[in-house]
């Protein structure tokens, strides 16, 4: 099979070279393939799967760029972790005086909800409301820089630096696309955050320093018509743009299809077009080549019992089962059996006591928790075997009899019917004699009455004397 698959592979590799198009090569790698994705012009780039994490294309994901307004993500996702958005956030004179750039115009001492803010900041990526919202989550802005730092780290990233809250220049403010791929994820896995980056018009009310409505339009032109409509994307579900002189168009796109919530980063790109360009391309490639397939519809060779006794839950009434939900993405020319499963033991947090990580190849495409249940039966008095086998085969025996009757008034009935065809076909002529006099006497009975009713009767019986 492995055999086939490389032929097909290096034929079609083949073909779509003759042709020029290098949308759909292969890699090779201990005989399973991978599709290695389109030419795109920005510098560093990557999709991932948002359900799984799984790495779909990558180019340069370590290479070290300037994010730009594309932090916000970062900024509105710890904000979203921590506070309420019926908390007020006040601006401060160092949140309207020490940033620059985009904003929606906040006075001093003016007053907002948190969400109203992060509407801000994601869709009109206002960066006075950035700091501000930096102040409100720790109290101290200086607090929240070394969150950000300390988030980024939890989540695994390895490249960058943060040291503002909104990505204007700095050259200690940096990240790469693999990083930024971590924290959009994890930032797509929140609720709110969905919301927020998926909506393309916001109003916010009236407030302490501004009495009319301010209204906000989502920058992201593959979701929402910013300055042209020809970059809309009937796929995207959300983003956030960037940009700096420094660290030219950045831009991290979420889009959903076909049961896939992929993610890409574009970083240092050169031009507007070509980071929408890019995206596309990135995202088109994926959804056409990759599919998601669900653990729980193929998954039947795991064993479990190795993950039983790491918890120490042997000989306790319980049952697993894998996670109904779990997902795994692999590409279009493989199955569910191609993969290889590895069972990791974990601490029993929320009871879920293991997963099961699946790869193809080398390469990590999903996983799967196993959780223990335990079972409370209620207590209950055991079965009477005997007792019960009795009264079955009383109920058995009256079951018999009827039948038993039944059997017997039916053949009665069918012999009594026999008997009466007979006697009728023996006794016929007899039967129909009887029947002809019956109908000779009342014909002359009826002529009696006639012959009595008109007087004739009585003229004869004179004659006759």
């Amino acid at each position: 099979m492995k055999k086939k698959l490389k032929v097909m592979a290096v034929l079609l590799t083949i073909v779509l070279s003759f042709f020029g198009n290098a949308a759909y090569s292969y890699a090779e790698s201990n005989g399973y393939y991978w599709p290695q994705g389109p030419t795109v012009t920005a510098p560093s780039a990557i999709v991932m799967d948002v359900t799984t994490g799984t790495i779909l294309f990558e180019k340069n994901i370590h290479e070290r760029h300037y994010p730009a307004s594309i932090t916000k993500i970062l900024t509105t996702l710890i904000a979203l972790e921590r506070c309420d958005l019926k908390e007020t956030v006040t601006f401060s004179q160092d949140a309207i005086y020490k940033t620059e750039g985009t904003s929606i115009w906040r006075d001093i001492g003016e007053k907002m909800s948190l969400e109203d803010t992060l509407y801000a900041v994601m869709l009109g990526s206002a960066n006075e409301c950035a700091y501000a919202t930096a102040e409100h989550v720790t109290g101290d802005y200086s607090e929240f820089i070394k969150l950000m730092n300390e988030k980024a780290a939890s989540l695994g990233c390895v490249d960058s630096h943060f040291n503002n809250p909104h990505g204007l220049p700095d050259e200690d403010h940096y990240t790469s696309a693999y990083d930024m791929a971590l924290i959009a994820r994890a930032a797509m896995l929140n609720e709110k955050f969905r919301t927020i980056t998926g909506t393309s018009k916001y109003t916010i009310p009236e407030t302490n320093k501004h009495d009319e409505k301010t209204y906000l339009v989502n920058h992201h032109a593959m979701l929402n018509y910013y300055h042209t409509g020809k970059y809309i994307y009937e796929y995207c579900v959300g983003g956030k743009t960037g940009y700096t002189q420094a660290a030219r168009h950045t831009l991290v796109t979420y889009a959903y299809k076909d049961g896939m919530l992929l993610l890409s980063v574009v970083l240092n790109v050169d031009t507007t077009e070509n980071q929408y360009k890019d995206t596309k391309t990135l995202l088109n490639y994926c959804f056409d080549n990759y599919q998601m397939l669900s653990v729980n519809d193929h998954e039947d060779e795991y064993k479990t019992d190795d993950i039983l006794e790491s918890a120490n839950l042997s000989g306790r009434e319980a049952y697993l089962e894998i996670d109904k939900d779990a997902m795994v993405i692999l590409p279009k020319t493989a199955s569910f059996k191609d993969l290889v499963s590895k069972v990791v033991t974990l601490d029993g947090t929320d009871n879920i006591i293991g997963r099961i990580d699946y790869y193809y190849g080398d390469r990590f495409v999903g996983s799967a928790n196993v959780k223990y249940t335990e079972v409370e039966v209620e207590e209950y008095k055991f079965r009477d075997y005997e007792k019960e086998k009795e009264r079955d085969d009383a109920i058995i025996m009256v079951l018999n009899i009827k039948v038993i009757i039944i059997v017997i008034v039916a053949i009665l009935s069918l012999a009594g019917i026999i008997y009466l065809l007979l006697y009728l076909k023996k006794n016929m002529y007899i039967i129909r004699y009887e029947m002809e006099a019956k109908k000779q006497r009342k014909e002359k009975a009826s002529r009696f009455r006639n012959l009595t009713a008109s007087g004739k009767i009585k003229e004869d019986r004179k004659f006759k004397r």
